[in-house]
């Protein structure tokens, strides 16, 4: 996906992108499933690399519902992530349905604060609307302030707050 054509729709939102103009954006396929893999476990170190690899198959293997994208730098190394599905069930805070989804995003610590991710989340949003919905959902966990101040910071309003419950039969 074109960097340009994309800062085009964040500029139309008024939020101004720092040095991001040499960095591409490209959708994961199976040649990058090494570098999505290693971003995936940075994020959620609580699960193995089998198991992201497992998921992000899962993720490929369902085109229409399920994307991931990767950032490469101006070195070409994949410096951050996102990946968003489409949600036909019950998405809190929303009214409409399915909606978009945000899964994840992440970007490399040392890379954080010029706009990677408004870029990755705008990228979301233009595959999330050209499937026809209307809103784009995410969720954080209660003790994660700084990705419930990230996800402000990308537009989302806050909805409500969950407490989930499990009883094992």
């Amino acid at each position: 996906m074109n960097v340009r054509s994309i800062k085009r729709f964040v500029a139309q939102s008024g939020d101004a992108l720092n040095d991001t103009g040499r960095m591409n954006i490209e959708r994961c396929t199976r040649e990058t499933l090494d570098d999505w893999v290693r971003l995936r476990h940075a994020l959620w170190s609580d699960e193995s690399l089998e198991e992201h690899r497992r998921y992000a198959l899962s993720i490929l293997a369902r085109p229409q519902q399920a994307i991931a994208y990767l950032v490469r730098d101006e070195a070409g190394s994949v410096i951050a992530f996102a990946e968003a599905t489409m949600r036909a069930d019950y998405v809190n805070g929303c009214t409409t349905s399915p909606v978009g989804f945000l899964e994840g995003l992440y970007v490399e610590p040392f890379r954080r604060g010029v706009g990677i991710a408004k870029l990755l989340c705008a990228t979301i949003e233009a595959w999330t609307s050209n499937l026809g919905c209307t809103e784009l959902a995410s969720d954080v966990l209660l003790n994660n302030v700084t990705g419930q101040n990230a996800h402000k910071r990308l537009g989302f309003k806050e909805t409500e707050r969950v407490v989930y419950f499990v009883k094992r039969l």
